[in-house]
């Protein structure tokens, strides 16, 4: 396993640790209730560490849709 990705999941266990005892908060300073966003907040304070985590791909059906869309 790449040391960016060891870093990146150690920092989202964090994280995710925070999530489940209530006390991880937001950038605005809101509680953070979406596990998803929990997630999120946790490979953010990674990539700001300096660990090399690749973002999130769109999936093909999305691409899909921002097709007809546009």
């Amino acid at each position: 396993m790449a040391m960016g990705m060891k870093k990146g999941m150690g920092k989202v266990a964090k994280v995710m640790h925070e999530f489940k005892e209530k006390t991880l908060r937001s950038s605005a300073g809101s509680k953070v209730t979406n596990p998803k966003q929990a997630i999120a907040i946790g490979l953010s304070e990674a990539r700001v560490a300096g660990a090399r985590i690749p973002k999130k791909s769109k999936t093909s059906a999305e691409q899909r849709l921002r097709g007809k869309r546009f």
